[in-house]
């Protein structure tokens, strides 16, 4: 390494280093235990010493020390929840305040491992380096004026995401869905194949069996090496599982300021925003739509903003946010508010999963909101046939599934007819295969019998 990078990297050790001596109290401040209601914790004698998301620590029975944060104020007394279990905290118990502010100090020895909500290792495979530099876990993002625009193509290794649905560096997709059709794969699929520099994954309330057979079985050694993982299981509390999705943003901005591009995947937004739900009616803030507080709909921007472009001197943020769709309802409360954010999505249809096609994308619902944009006159020209054949085919599909249509009535549905099997084939993927960015296109000219000359190669700009 060079000079400069050596007193670069002291420089930051010494920043860190001050941050935390600044933080450091004179004095410790206790309080007591005043009521339990649930979860919910009333901490008496420290209202003018806490605010909320602070820390506090209670001293339980045996010894046992529970980390608990502040999430509102009633009656003269803090409100907090634990982030583990309330067994042995009764009445009287006593109450530290912590100045602490919740930091973490990634480095790149982080690559290829697990970690918990609060970055310590789940995996067994020995104690994680820490960086010199900490990251809050509740950052804001970088300003919107100051913010490079979307960057080239993402490589997802997926057909019908890198045709379709082209995803630029710094820009952020939801991936739609309801239970069982097909996020996580899809999700794995894109991790083990796309040309970022690092994955950073967030499971959020992740069935416990099934992390361990994603990061094995879908993700593998290859997807592995190159990626975090920030893990929260379903059983953990709510106010773990939220943390964890920040946590997922703050590693990930530790690598965007290296600087690298990065892919995050998250799965998913909506336990993400059931978390909160727990918490803010914990807290007693009224519910409003389907049992989701105001304050639900204001974390979802808080937490989704934080991906994207970087600064000019950093790299970008490119976020891929599975969304949970309750019922099969696209237009419910967290599905609504989460498609005004991001800039498209990516809609699984249970349809499209049940006649076995894989990934079960539904082209017609779906859209990158970087696309014309970032395409040539003939990739676009390319898409557009495409998408006008899958259309003319879709609205006449119950006839001809019946058989009730006659060939040669409409020559439009006839040549949708005769291109139907290699379009559906072209959108039907293994999850071991792999097809890049060039060869998608490559392979879609060759199922549409278009030539590459057809049409003058004009690069637009990204949006």
């Amino acid at each position: 390494m060079s000079e400069h990078g050596d007193s670069g990297r002291t420089s930051g050790y010494a920043a860190s280093i001050q941050h935390e001596i600044d933080h450091l109290s004179d004095y410790k401040m206790y309080g007591q235990v005043m009521n339990i209601v649930g979860l919910l914790i009333h901490v008496g004698g420290v209202t003018g010493s806490l605010s909320v998301g602070d820390h506090c620590i209670i001293h339980a029975r045996g010894g046992r020390k529970v980390i608990c944060e502040v999430v509102g104020f009633a009656e003269g007394n803090a409100l907090v929840m634990p982030f583990s279990a309330v067994d042995g905290i009764g009445m009287g118990a006593r109450v530290e305040v912590s100045n602490a502010e919740p930091v973490i100090y990634p480095s790149d020895e982080w690559r290829g491992r697990v970690v918990n909500a609060f970055g310590e290792p789940v995996d067994g495979s020995g104690p994680l380096p820490s960086g010199g530099i900490g990251y809050p876990i509740h950052a804001s993002p970088p300003s919107a004026q100051m913010r490079k625009r979307v960057g080239a193509k993402v490589d997802l290794g997926v057909r019908a995401m890198n045709t379709f649905l082209t995803t630029c560096q710094g820009q952020r997709m939801g991936i739609f869905a309801g239970s069982g059709i097909g996020k996580s794969t899809l999700l794995a699929m894109m991790a083990r194949n796309t040309d970022a520099e690092v994955n950073v994954i967030g499971l959020i309330g992740e069935r416990g069996r099934e992390a361990k057979e994603f990061i094995e079985d879908h993700l593998g050694e290859e997807g592995m090496r190159r990626s975090v993982i920030i893990l929260a299981t379903s059983d953990e509390s709510p106010l773990v599982r939220r943390q964890a999705a920040y946590l997922t943003l703050a590693v990930a901005e530790y690598f965007r300021d290296q600087p690298k591009e990065v892919l995050v995947l998250m799965d998913s937004v909506t336990r993400f925003a059931m978390a909160q739900r727990e918490i803010s009616l914990s807290a007693g803030e009224p519910p409003t739509s389907k049992g989701y507080t105001p304050s639900v709909f204001a974390h979802l921007p808080r937490l989704l903003e934080r991906a994207g472009p970087g600064l000019d001197h950093q790299g970008s943020i490119t976020g891929l946010f599975t969304v949970l769709v309750e019922g099969d309802d696209h237009n419910e409360p967290v599905s609504d508010a989460v498609r005004g954010i991001l800039d498209g999505h990516v809609v699984l249809d249970r349809s499209i999963a049940e006649r076995g096609r894989y990934p079960a994308i539904n082209i017609l619902r779906s859209i990158s909101r970087t696309m014309p944009a970032c395409n040539t006159l003939e990739q676009n020209a390319a898409v557009n046939r495409a998408k006008g054949l899958m259309a003319v085919y879709e609205d006449m599909a119950e006839l001809i599934r019946l058989g009730a249509y006659r060939p040669g009535s409409d020559p439009q549905v006839d040549e949708a007819i005769q291109y139907h099997p290699a379009l559906e084939k072209f959108l039907t993927q293994e999850i071991e295969e792999v097809t890049d960015l060039e060869l998608s296109y490559q392979r879609l000219f060759e199922v549409l019998n278009i030539s590459r000359d057809a049409a003058p190669e004009q690069p637009g700009a990204a949006a």
